[in-house]
């Protein structure tokens, strides 16, 4: 916020004693070993919140200033001192630094500056506020039921408690925490007040973190279709330069609408559409970026919008502002601050006035000044120091110096001696007063000017300077050194873009003096010897180039001309200047041809639906020649947004394209026959239509929809109905007169708002078939083990059979809701149940379907699944080699209660790193296996009714004769 201006170490030099009782006494701190300055600030107070739960029970405001002598501090609350001595203060100061202790909201609250000061002056800091943050809990009033048909848009409220500051980030909860509500095009959190928008409702039942809102969907059907309704709009809205902002916008609707922005007054600035649309997201805005914004939101029922505008300000900035600076005793001087910002910032001094004029300048107005400059958005500051001198002249820190000048040339040979008030000046040469004349000048500020210097002005130069305080001289010498010629100026150059052009330049200069080339193309500088390579030319590259020979003392310069012929520049102001519903005529402004006549032109267009590709247009004529300047593409798709670009060519090549057109929509056309047509199924009593949607970018015009038009295979006359949801791909006609598999003529067309489309090709299709009507008889079944079942039954003795579904649960830990499901097709009349509990009682239901539906259920059959088998693996015993085979013995494993009794056991005998190998089954507690080379691994489980339980493994690992084992788990 702060814009501090450092100040200036300033050298003073003491008043001559004798000239002292004349203007005024020197202040001691003004004298010649004076190196101390006034306060400069390096840290300040800034705006800080406190939180009231904060467990660090002080606030630190930072004051530091650079001063010499140090600063001294104080402390302004709301423009009063502050007391740091009072009794029960919580105040204290660390450095320059204010603590707060233990703080209170209604004592500490407030606007807080610094003071800082020393024998030069004072300044005061910027404002730093300090406010108490805080968060109340929510209402603990319960929250009413909210009721919305289906397909209805809701809006349920937030009512956030009171807090600070104002902003908050608000998210939703779905039944329990932590289940956020997703948020989607469906559903949208308004940021601004934290309310929850829902544009068409499905199923969900309550939220909120506070008390719960209800939300209960009311069923209604068909559910009814809504026009998209704004809910959330973003109002008048003022941003800062170079912030970024969002905009909001949501509406209520069925189907779900689509939100879209514009800027009605220019193009859209640098932004990002989040939130499924609802927000616009505008990115380091600028003074441009204000204007009137637009959402609409767009469902197939219709459409909403909604307009504000954006106001664009600015933070105060300093244009010009005071710095510290040393005058003269008795001189002018005027103090100036101008900043920008908007609303235009009010500038104000410490000191009366806006403007600060001192005519006759006294040690009375050395100090400390400020201006600040402020407008609601903020405030700036600049800071500086004026110190007010006067001593006699002094050549002891810039003596006149040895000056070099080149024949027939012109010198400045410089007087500064340090000075207050002004001195006047006088000079000579050796013993030679010197008076202005047309070759020799005395400037104001006491310099020498000579012009066409002769070898006669060399010699010794004394200048001298005198005021009422006293006088000072200083001498100095002139050498004249011979001029600076060019004897090879650079030549004119014509070359294609990519060639190597190449340019030099000499010069004849005094021997005693060194040389240096200095190249430069239109102003630009660059450094190099008497010859120039360009390499690899571009167009960039062409221009007027100067050599400049430069020695200590003088310099003289040559140019000539680079001609870079490439291929043409940017065509530019391209827009549409007529438009059909499938063409449109361009124009252009011709670009830079860079030396080679333009031969032809390309168009190219690019839609929303080519996915930012640009592709090369259809023009009439084909070829665009180069002198053209307006052409008309063709082949366009009707109601659909374009943009535009030229490329120009020659025969050294083809440009860069121009800017894109601004955007323009074809004009609406009618014209759609459908072509994928189908339908039929469905459930019982109803004739589906299907079709393929049309997409977009053949809509043709605003208002599209279909006409779908069917009659039984016997009846003359056709019912016609109209789908006006665009992305429809169907339409079921349900009746409770029609009879299954009846035979239907279809065909479908479109419209939109320049009327209908032709009909597409009648189609045949049947209404649907009935559901089953007979339940499956004779359901047996049995366990196979703790986790598996069978089951079976008689198929049903009808022909509208697709399948059957197969359901089962746990009797008495599961409900029906919950269970699993198996589907069998229709010609197979038996299955597997996976994934049981052991040792479970399961009821099994089955029932056949088809497209209609599900028939009726059979009657529950009850199945007892077996005990799991043992949890825990054999335990190896030892083993044995026995000649040409390894002998494996086990313990015997000991069921639990819970646990199926042991069968036998299975032992699986396979090569390391394979999944399959020999399998043996057993009674007893050993087995004898043969021996492989290579290294093998066994497998030793016990069996049961309740299935295989947990492994044993042991690693064999053979080595020619050599074999070795080892427990692996």
């Amino acid at each position: 916020m702060l814009n501090l201006t450092l100040l200036l170490h300033l050298l003073v030099l003491l008043l001559s004693p004798a000239d002292a009782s004349f203007h005024g006494e020197v202040p001691d701190f003004y004298g010649d070993e004076a190196t101390g300055y006034g306060p400069v600030f390096e840290e300040q107070p800034v705006d800080t919140i406190y939180p009231e739960e904060s467990p660090e029970a002080k606030i630190t405001l930072n004051c530091r200033a650079r001063a010499n002598p140090p600063a001294t501090y104080k402390w302004k609350l709301n423009n009063m001192e502050i007391d740091l001595n009072e009794e029960g203060s919580h105040y204290s100061l660390v450095g320059g630094n204010l603590v707060i202790n233990n703080p209170i909201k209604t004592k500490h609250e407030g606007n807080y500056s610094c003071l800082a000061s020393n024998m030069y002056g004072a300044l005061i800091s910027q404002v730093g506020s300090v406010q108490f943050g805080y968060l109340d809990l929510f209402s603990s009033e319960e929250r009413e039921t909210v009721k919305v048909k289906e397909g209805q848009g809701a809006v349920l409220l937030c009512a956030p408690p009171p807090h600070h500051p104002a902003e908050l980030s608000f998210r939703w909860i779905l039944n329990e925490f932590p289940t956020f509500i997703p948020l989607d095009k469906r559903r949208f959190v308004s940021q601004s007040n934290g309310n929850l928008y829902i544009s068409k409702v499905d199923s969900i039942s309550k939220s909120v973190f506070s008390n719960y809102i209800p939300l209960m969907p009311q069923a209604e059907r068909p559910i009814r279709k809504y026009p998209a309704d704004l809910n959330v709009k973003f109002p008048d809205t003022t941003a800062l330069v170079g912030q970024n902002i969002t905009l909001e916008c949501f509406a209520l609707g069925n189907p779900v609408p689509e939100i879209h922005w514009k800027k009605l007054d220019g193009p859209m600035p640098n932004h990002e559409i989040r939130m499924a649309g609802a927000h616009l997201h505008l990115y380091n805005v600028q003074f441009e970026d204000g204007g009137t914004y637009r959402c609409e939101a767009v469902n197939s029922r219709g459409k909403d919008y909604h307009t504000a505008r954006l106001s664009v300000e600015a933070f105060p900035e300093w244009v010009e502002h005071i710095n510290s600076i040393e005058k003269d005793l008795n001189s002018e001087y005027t103090m100036s601050c101008i900043a920008t910002g908007k609303p235009k910032p009010h500038i104000r001094w410490l000191k009366n006035g806006e403007l600060m004029r001192f005519s006759s300048l006294t040690f009375d107005d050395s100090g400390m000044y400020q201006c600040i400059a402020e407008n609601h958005h903020g405030v700036i500051y600049a800071n500086a120091e004026l110190r007010v001198f006067a001593c006699a002249p002094t050549f002891e820190h810039n003596p006149v110096k040895r000056v070099l000048a080149a024949k027939n040339g012109r010198v400045v040979i410089e007087c500064r001696p340090k000075a207050a008030p002004k001195p006047t000046f006088s000079w000579s040469k050796d013993t030679e007063l010197l008076s202005n004349s047309t070759r020799v000048f005395i400037w104001e500020d006491g310099s020498l000017e000579i012009l066409n210097v002769t070898r006669a002005d060399e010699g010794r130069y004394t200048c001298f300077a005198e005021n009422d305080r006293g006088k000072a001289n200083s001498t100095g010498s002139l050498l004249v050194t011979e001029s600076t010629k060019i004897t090879l100026a650079p030549s004119n150059a014509d070359v294609k873009v990519g060639e190597n052009a190449w340019m030099q330049c000499a010069a004849l200069h005094d021997p005693s003096l060194d040389i240096t080339f200095i190249w430069s193309l239109d102003g630009r500088n660059g450094s190099s010897n008497g010859e120039l390579l360009i390499k690899n030319a571009q167009l960039k590259h062409a221009g007027r180039y100067t050599c400049t020979a430069q020695t200590p003392v003088d310099n003289i310069t040559a140019s000539a001309h680079l001609v870079v012929r490439g291929p043409p520049g940017a065509p530019g102001g391209v827009r549409v200047i007529n438009k059909t519903d499938k063409s449109v005529t361009l124009q252009w402004s011709r670009g830079a041809d860079n030396h080679s006549p333009i031969s032809k032109y390309t168009i190219q267009y690019r839609n929303s639906f080519s996915k930012d590709v640009w592709k090369n247009a259809t023009t009439s004529p084909a070829d665009v020649e180069g002198n053209a300047e307006t052409s008309t593409v063709k082949d366009l798709f009707p109601w659909t947004e374009y943009e535009f670009r030229v490329i120009a060519t020659n025969t050294l090549g083809t440009g860069e394209p121009s800017s894109p057109s601004p955007k323009e929509k074809t004009l609406e056309f009618l014209w759609w026959r459908p072509r994928t047509f189908g339908g039929g199924g469905g459930t019982s009593r109803e004739l589906t239509i299907t079709w393929t949607p049309v997409q977009p970018q053949y809509y043709y015009g605003p208002n599209f929809g279909y006409i779908v038009a069917f009659r039984p295979q016997d009846d003359y006359q056709w019912r016609r109905v109209i789908v006006a949801d665009p992305q429809a791909n169907r339409y079921v006609h349900k009746e409770s007169s029609i009879p299954p598999l009846t035979q239907f003529q279809v065909k479908v067309k479109a419209f939109n708002s320049k009327g209908e489309g032709p009909y597409s090709l009648t189609a045949i299709i049947y209404s649907a078939q009935d559901a089953p009507s007979e339940a499956p008889v004779n359901v047996n079944g049995r366990a196979l083990s703790a986790t598996e079942a069978i089951v079976w039954w008689l198929p049903l003795s009808q022909s509208n059979i697709d399948g059957y579904q197969v359901k089962y649960w746990r009797n008495q830990e599961d409900s029906e809701g919950g269970a699993q499901r198996v589907v069998v097709p229709g010609k197979e009349n038996h299955t597997r149940l996976e994934g049981m509990k052991p040792d479970s009682s399961y009821l099994i239901e089955i029932r056949g379907y088809n497209s209609a539906g599900y028939g009726p259920p059979s009657e529950h059959l009850q199945v007892h699944t077996k005990k799991p088998p043992p949890s825990r693996p054999p335990t190896i015993l030892g083993t044995k080699l026995k000649g040409q085979s390894v002998n494996i013995a086990w313990e015997h494993v000991e069921p639990l209660d819970n646990e199926a009794s042991i069968d036998g056991y299975k032992v699986l005998y396979r090569q390391q790193g394979s999944s399959t190998g020999t399998l043996y089954t057993t009674s007893r507690r050993y087995i004898d296996l043969p021996l492989h080379d290579g290294d093998y691994v066994v497998e030793v489980r016990a069996h049961t009714e309740g299935g295989d339980g947990a492994d044993h493994q042991i690693g064999v690992y053979v080595l020619d004769v050599l074999c070795v084992l080892d427990v692996l788990c």
